[in-house]
This record gives C-alpha cells, structure tokens and sequence, in this order.
C-alpha cells in the first residue's frame, strides 16, 4: 500500500500493455479472417543512439503484436526523400516512421528545416507519427476529423505526446470523464518544459484542447495556451510560478544538466519526465506527499505508434482479397445491369421506330 505521506512512481507499461491488448486482439481477427496484418516501414539514417533505439524498440513491439514491421537502412541522408516517396507510393505498405534527426536544424530550400520538409512529405495515409501538415494543422486549430462534417477519419496525433495524454487519463483525479469533449481537464494548470515540434507544442496543444490551461516554457520564453489560443506571457510569469500553480508538470529538457527543483512542485501534483535523461531528482521529489512520478514514457509511445498504425490501416488501406473480389463482383455485376439497361432502353426505342412505320404504312394504304 502507497504511503499517503510520500510520492508514488508509477509504472507506464501497464498503461502500454491495455493498448497493446487491442492491437493483439485486432491482429488475432484479422489473420482468422485469412488478413494480412499492416506492414510499417521505418527509414534510419543516421547513428544517433536515441534513434537506433527507437527503432529496436518499434521492430521489437510490433512483431511481438503479430504487426509486420520493415526497417530500412539508408547510408546517405539525402536518400530518405525518394525512399518516403517510394514507401507513399508502395500498396504493401500502411504506415511510415523516420526516425529523427535526419538533418537536424539544416534548412530547406523552402525555408522550414530540411527534417519539417520530410515530415511533410508522408502521405496523411501513411504517417502514424502524425507529425505532417494535415495533422499538426488540424491539432492546432482543434480539428479532430479529417472529413468534416462526415467524421469517419480521425485525425492521427503525435505518438510521444499522445501517449503523455494517455498517462495523464490513467492518473486519478486529472481527466474528468463527466465532461463533454474539450471541457474534460477544465480548471486544471498544466506546465510543459519543452516546446519542441514534436513533442512540447503539439502536447500543449493536445491538453489544451481538452480544457487545460498550459504553460509552454522553452529556454527563452513562456507561453500560455488556453481555449485554441496563444497568449505570450510577460516577464512576471517565470518557471517557477509556472510549475508553483501546476497540478500536472511535465519535463522534456535534452541534457543531464537540467533537473527541476522539487520545491517547486506542490503536494499531489502528477511529474511526467519525457527526457532521455532523468529531469528530476527522484528521491527528492518522491518524498513530496501525493506526488505521482512518472520517469519514461518509451513503451507508451510504441504503443501509440502501434494504435496509430491500425488507425490508418482501418482508415485507408482496409482491403484483402477477398473484399476486393466481392467489391470486382460487384462491380461486374453493375456492368452488366448497365449494359443490360442500356440495350433494353435501345430495344425499346427501336421497337417503337418500327412500330410507327407499321402505322404509317397502313395509312398509306387506307
């Protein structure tokens, strides 16, 4: 039993492993139903450790959970841009994963970063990282569906900060799940430390879309994203009142030298680390009544990315053969009621042409 006098750490696989379950269960139906599973490509060029990781990790889940997975290796970074457009173009494949940096902060001839240009240039139907254009657009303007106002494609989102959201739902007494969509973390302050594209502004963006208000704190500069908005703080607000009004905190600072001061953190305050280095001082914070740590988010993310993955295979690329022959059957079938329709309608007009020949010949005679 947790001792209510200090923190508790908290054990993100298990959130993992309830997501990991369906997509087992979905894989298990799809192979009795005679289904290939769906088939990621990931592309790795480069020998960051993080990386390469990452990419264990990815091949090592999903052939655990029957998903088909295909690694890629590229010697040289410029070769990535053909081979995502092979992979967009390529039917056998239903999602798409590069793993970054690529080019890190080298900027295109568009003038985004050379990696933004790659990111945009996965297919929608492809990118279960949910980093591309469509996507992160549709995240910061609150669009939730692809096809509105039809709503049968849901828009995909980020797997890191995704599976931060997922976390934060399994920790008590932060989601509020009586409340409409958009409203269910109302009255809640949440700070992110890291305001990255990939994982601190989508993620603020994300919470705020549920009802928070959060502050983004980057090396330089604060903000506060509230209702759909951003709202630039003066230089009154500063980290640690950030944190000080916080019920939710969440590190994501890339080097070993940044550790947050655990007496900025209050009592009962959920701390999520998504740094590959340890943000906090562990013994320390865990001595602080009611605080649930929570130190890697790694297995989540994977998770994530594997339920991003069935997403876009359910939503554009769900065909076997057998439903292909129905939908060419089908389709025959059609073919061959429109021919049939066509010459009855020919058939008819003729008929009637020689119809009023008769008639106009025996009045001739009369």
């Amino acid at each position: 039993m947790a001792d209510p006098a200090k923190g508790t750490k908290m054990d993100a696989s298990i959130v993992a492993k309830s997501f990991r379950n369906e997509i087992k269960a979905k894989v298990v139906a799809m192979k009795q139903a005679g289904i290939e599973p769906p088939l990621l490509v990931g592309l790795l060029a480069n020998k960051d450790p993080a990386a390469r990781k990452y990419a264990e990790w990815t091949g090592k889940a999903c052939r655990a959970d029957g998903l088909r997975y295909e690694l890629r290796t590229l010697d040289d970074p410029i070769e990535v841009e053909a081979a995502l457009i092979d992979a967009n173009d390529d039917p056998r494949v239903h999602g798409i994963i590069v793993y970054y940096p690529i080019f890190g902060q080298e900027e295109s001839f568009s003038g985004e970063s050379q990696d933004d240009y790659l990111r945009d240039t996965i297919s929608h139907k492809c990118d279960v990282e949910g980093l591309c254009h469509s996507y992160r657009t549709n995240l910061y303007r609150n669009v939730r569906f692809l096809d509105y106002p039809t709503n049968n494609q849901k828009c995909l989102l980020p797997c890191t900060a995704l599976s931060v959201v997922k976390i934060i739902e399994s920790c008590p007494g932060c989601y509020d799940f009586t409340k409409p969509v958009g409203r269910k973390l109302e009255g809640k302050t949440v700070t992110v430390i890291n305001r990255s594209e990939i994982v601190g502004r989508p993620l603020a963006a994300m919470l705020a879309n549920d009802g928070a208000d959060v502050y983004s704190v980057d090396i330089n500069s604060i903000y506060m994203f509230r209702d759909g908005r951003l709202h630039a703080c003066d230089d009154s607000v500063t980290p640690e009142s950030c944190v000080r009004k916080s019920s939710i905190v969440v590190t994501g600072v890339p080097t070993k030298n940044y550790k947050l001061p655990t007496e900025w953190v209050k009592p009962n305050t959920t701390v999520i680390n998504v740094a590959s280095f340890k943000n906090v001082e562990e013994e320390e914070l865990l001595q602080i009544p009611g605080v649930v740590y929570v130190s890697q988010v790694g297995k989540v993310t994977v998770a994530m990315l594997e339920r991003n993955l069935m997403r876009l295979y359910e939503q554009f690329h769900a065909r076997n053969n057998k439903t292909d022959a129905i939908a060419g059957a089908s389709s025959d079938k059609n073919s061959n009621n429109e021919r049939q329709s066509i010459w009855s309608v020919r058939l008819q007009a003729y008929s009637a042409a020689v119809l009023t020949v008769i008639l106009a010949m025996q009045l001739l005679k009369k």
